[in-house]
């Protein structure tokens, strides 16, 4: 449809309206089904941006790359306290994968679980506040098959409702 809205207007086959209340009832419809069309749209994934998970990002990147994992996505992203994130990965049978989660540093619980397509969790991971890294999970994982996994970070802050984290993948090529 290019973006255009289209307004259908109909009447009772054995009742002619006036040309008047056609248009009028025509304006109110295309009016009022702005909001409604509003609420379709998609809810994009936001990126945030904090100094300390960046760094750490950074740091957990180059200690990988040192035993032959390259990075094949990531990506910051503002989560919710208490809320699960989907992240959709395709895999490939028998390769290598390194996946971590870094959360926000005031947060006093994070979890990470992965699932395959067949929705059977393959992965779960826990960390409280007080553990050495604590705010970072990491896992090694080598799929059975070549599919879609669907990894869901989660983080609990009791004194902030918004939060950043950041998520990557990255796969043994040495």
């Amino acid at each position: 449809m290019d973006g255009k809205k289209v307004v259908l207007c109909y009447y009772p086959i054995n009742e002619k309206p006036m040309k008047s209340q056609i248009y009028i009832f025509c304006l109110f419809v295309a009016l009022f089904s702005g909001p409604v069309l509003k609420a379709q749209d998609v809810i994009r994934q936001a990126a945030c941006s904090e100094i300390s998970i960046q760094h750490k990002a950074d740091s957990v990147k180059q200690e990988l790359a040192k035993q032959g994992f390259i990075v094949v996505k990531e990506a910051s992203m503002q989560m919710e306290s208490e809320y699960e994130m989907p992240v959709i990965v395709p895999l490939t049978q028998g390769s290598w994968y390194q996946f971590v989660f870094i959360g926000d540093i005031s947060s006093k619980l994070y979890e990470v679980r992965m699932f395959d397509w067949n929705e059977k969790q393959v992965v779960y991971q826990k960390k409280m506040w007080g553990d050495v890294d604590g705010n970072v999970i990491s896992y090694s994982y080598i799929p059975q098959f070549s599919e879609y996994h669907m990894m869901k970070p989660v983080q609990v802050n009791k004194k902030k409702k918004n939060l950043c984290g950041y998520v990557m993948l990255l796969k043994k090529v040495k």
